[in-house]
C-alpha cells in the first residue's frame, strides 16, 4: 500500500510503542492484535527503527498480513491485518 493509503486506512487498534525499544513493540503488538477482529487492522506507533525489520518479521511468522509503514515526525505508524 502507499503511504496515502496507510495514512487513511481505518485502524480497529492503536499500540503505541514508542520510546520502547525491541522487544517492547513487538511485545506490545503480540499483546494487543488479540483485540482485533480477523481483517481487522491494527497500527503500530513506535520509535526503535529495529521496529521496522522485527514488526514485518513477527507478522509474517504469525501468518498476518504487513500492510506497510508511514514515517511521521519522530516516529513511525506500522500496519498489519490480522489474518486469523
Amino acid at each position: 500500500m502507499t503511504s496515502n493509503e496507510l495514512g487513511s486506512i481505518t485502524v480497529d487498534t492503536v499500540i503505541d510503542a514508542r520510546g520502547t525499544s525491541c522487544p517492547g513493540p513487538i511485545l506490545a503488538a503480540k499483546k494487543g492484535i488479540v483485540n482485533v477482529t480477523v481483517g481487522g487492522v491494527m497500527e503500530v506507533m513506535a520509535t526503535d527503527s529495529g521496529t521496522l525489520k522485527d514488526l514485518p518479521a513477527w507478522s509474517k511468522k504469525m501468518r498476518h498480513e504487513f500492510l506497510g509503514a508511514v514515517e511521521e515526525a519522530g516516529y513511525w505508524r506500522l500496519f498489519i491485518k490480522r489474518a486469523r
